[in-house]
């Protein structure tokens, strides 16, 4: 879909959230594990030998800029999985990720993250932090627009996944999404690829959200395009790139923290490495 056709489409509401998660998310499963508690403010996921516990967004949206403020759980997380995401529906489904894949006790989490468009992913992206996300709160972005999708913690980008359409790369800009985040038990893989299981002796583990904000467009049932009528007149997120200390923040992060790249693993991938990794 061009550009300018998603620039001048209408019928579109623009939503700003903050905070309350009666009002914004619904609990899908894990029954009481999932908790919305001082009168909206703060939700706990928590997870238990017998399940996990999840929760979606009550709107889809199509573009934005969303912070979620996430204390991951402490101590020995190991096996245990944090999910923070958006994702629409179906076999040819867009998705971009974080997983906060949990460790032993002293050892740093990894951050997981991906992007996928129109079913296809493969573009995994590790890091481990610089600070310890388990002790407060820190804040998750991601900034997605026409033409970026940026990852951020604390305001600090992590990675640019940029619109390469012009050069035959499937960017996601069609499809609504919604917010989901879940704590499930992945010890088969989650810690050192699966050798560090969960210790249930130290369960329920508990993670943490506050202070949930979104700055999104959120299509209207008759179109499924995102209005230049509904962003803000200064641009806003919708016009949002890494500037030139943006860039070198990435850099600095990537150089220092980035403990896996999809598009320096040759083994992964005889045939070649995927266009995008060829672009600059």
């Amino acid at each position: 879909m061009a550009m300018r056709f998603l620039l001048v489409a209408c019928s579109l509401v623009a939503i700003a959230s903050a905070g309350d998660f009666y009002q914004d998310f619904d609990v899908t499963w894990g029954d009481d594990r999932a908790k919305i508690l001082d009168n909206g403010q703060l939700l706990t996921l928590s997870l238990d030998k017998a399940s996990g516990s999840g929760f979606q967004s009550k709107n889809q949206y199509l573009f934005g800029k969303i912070d979620m403020q996430i204390k991951l759980v402490p101590g020995n997380s190991a096996g245990t999985v944090t999910a923070y995401y958006l994702s629409s529906q179906g076999p040819t489904h867009d998705e971009i990720d974080f997983e906060f894949l949990g460790n032993l006790s002293g050892d740093p989490y990894t951050l997981h993250t991906n992007v996928f468009t129109q079913g296809k992913g493969n573009r995994e992206m590790q890091f481990k932090l610089w600070f310890d996300p388990t002790e407060d709160f820190h804040t998750y972005s991601i900034l997605w627009n026409p033409r970026h999708v940026i990852f951020m913690v604390d305001g600090t980008p992590i990675r640019d996944f940029k619109n390469l359409e012009s050069r035959g790369i499937a960017f996601p800009n069609s499809q609504r999404m919604r917010i989901y985040s879940s704590l499930w038990n992945a010890d088969d893989w989650a810690t050192r690829g699966g050798l560090v299981k969960t210790d249930w002796s130290k369960a329920p583990f508990t993670a943490s959200y506050r202070n949930f904000k979104a700055d999104t467009c959120v299509p209207s049932s008759a179109t499924s395009e995102c209005a230049s009528n509904s962003v803000p007149s200064d641009g806003g997120w919708w016009n949002q790139e890494l500037d030139s200390m943006g860039q070198q923040r990435m850099k600095w992060v990537q150089k220092n923290y980035m403990i896996y790249n999809y598009c320096g693993d040759l083994k992964r991938f005889p045939q070649g490495l995927p266009p995008e990794c060829s672009i600059a």
